[in-house]
């Protein structure tokens, strides 16, 4: 077998660097690590023993993608999502880091024990490296540091009902206590941020039609996420150590908000997702279940905002939140947006359709990969790891080719359950080879893993 792993490209997007540059990798197959990058195109000379050689040519070679916001389910919902389909999904897409979220497995990971069902659900099952968020619900403030001291990497609650019987949502005593136990602690508190009180809703009834996506629209106004991160900001002036993490941030009227959190000082960060940035409410067709999520898509005004919050440095990073379920709860045959399971299947597509939508804005591929890659590392607190191609960090990258353009099918989705509002669009840019610690864990020309490309994924 080879021990060392060299790649050679025209266009190798290295840390600090606004454009692909000249550059040959080597990398360390035994350990995993990056030990040389040389600063130009180096030809393949003759073949060496010991020595794979990858010429990426004038193809861009990218640092693998983290996704700090995914849903695996198993164990428990295997059926709706599961670590071999899920990262097989995510090494087709770049990806080579996935984070998961405490819900919707069962159980869920909010206790050591939990946690333990996960890493055994997992074994020789990933296809990408995966961490793990913990879960923070009414009663389980003690479990909290065991459950970082195990590896986990941080906490996530809700401020509104989860969906889930099993992580119901805590009340802002609750949520204090969990604050009280984590704020010397070097954990990241997560915060589903929608609040909902009679005042936020009491404006929020339009049409009855469970068919038409405005009534579930209207349903989840952005009061929900403002209320919420109006409390979240209150909360850390109090407890100022602890850094506190929106996910899935839709509404672009909490933006001042952030940037007045951000002024006073507060360690606020917050994520956004593909689907708040390439998808608009005006063009959702009702009768569409599979664009349901909680928050919901709103307007193009609105997505034009979350844009210019990314460009500022407001919204710090770009996630999937990757939330499949059977197809059965979808409701596709009824068309019931308000009954459907609301959760959006994503991964494998991400860094295509922000490339697709953010040509169109003047984006750079350098600051994609920092919304998707190193940012999110740092959030995940894999920052010494992944996301950047450096000495020392894992030789996870992918090659893309930025001109190739295709359709999204049913047949192209590698996740479980083939349901996604993106099957039918047509996309630019595209993985064509992943590599995980400098090995092939997904070639386009093999249609994907095939049986010789074991999944190597470890749990971080």
């Amino acid at each position: 077998m080879s021990r060392l792993l060299v790649c050679a490209g025209r266009n190798v997007l290295l840390p600090g660097n606004t454009v692909p540059t000249p550059a040959t990798i080597t990398i360390d197959i035994s350990t995993g690590k990056i030990t040389d990058i040389v600063h130009e195109y180096q030809s393949r000379g003759a073949q060496a023993d010991g020595i794979q050689w990858v010429d990426a040519g004038d193809k861009i070679v990218l640092p693998g993608l983290v996704d700090a916001h995914v849903h695996l389910n198993e164990p428990g919902r295997a059926d709706w999502e599961g670590f071999w389909t899920g990262t097989h999904a995510a090494v087709s897409g770049g990806v080579t880091t996935v984070v998961d979220m405490p819900l919707n497995s069962i159980p869920p990971t909010t206790t050591v024990e939990h946690l333990e069902l996960k890493w055994k659900a997992a074994q020789n099952q990933c296809h990408a490296d995966v961490a793990f968020w913990g879960g923070v619900i009414p009663g389980n403030q003690g479990d909290l540091k065991p459950l970082l001291e195990a590896g986990v990497k941080g906490f996530k609650c809700f401020l509104i009902e989860s969906g889930v019987d099993e992580f119901p949502c805590v009340s802002k005593d609750e949520l204090e206590q969990s604050m009280i136990e984590l704020q010397n602690t070097s954990a990241v508190l997560l915060f589903h941020a929608e609040l909902e009180s009679s005042e936020s809703t009491k404006f929020a009834h339009g049409s009855s039609d469970p068919r038409l996506y405005s009534t579930f629209l209207q349903s989840r106004p952005e009061k929900l996420e403002t209320d919420a991160i109006a409390l979240i900001t209150s909360l850390q002036k109090t407890y100022p150590a602890l850094r506190c993490h929106i996910v899935h941030l839709s509404a672009s009227s909490a933006l001042p908000l952030i940037r007045a959190a951000r002024s006073a000082g507060l360690n606020l960060t917050v994520e956004t997702c593909f689907h708040y940035l390439c998808l608009s409410a005006t063009e959702i067709p009702n009768g569409h279940p599979e664009f349901k999520c909680c928050p919901p898509v709103r307007e193009s005004a609105n997505r034009d905002l979350l844009w210019e919050g990314l460009k500022e440095g407001l919204i710090d990073c770009v996630v999937s939140d990757h939330s499949p379920c059977v197809a059965q709860l979808k409701k596709l045959d009824e068309g019931d947006i308000m009954g459907a399971w609301g959760g959006i299947s994503t991964l494998g597509l991400g860094l295509s359709l922000l490339w697709t939508e953010g040509k169109k804005r003047g984006v750079t591929i350098a600051q994609i990969i920092e919304w998707t890659s190193s940012k999110t590392a740092e959030h995940a607190g894999l920052g010494r790891l992944k996301g950047r191609l450096q000495v020392g960090f894992d030789g996870d990258f992918i090659i893309w080719d930025p001109e190739a353009r295709f359709t999204v099918t049913s047949d192209l989705l590698r996740f479980k359950n083939k349901v996604s509002p993106y099957v039918g669009m047509t996309l630019q840019g595209q993985v064509e080879r992943t590599f995980l610690r400098g090995s092939l864990v997904y070639d386009i020309s093999r249609h994907g893993c095939s049986d010789d490309l074991a999944p190597i994924g470890r749990l971080l």
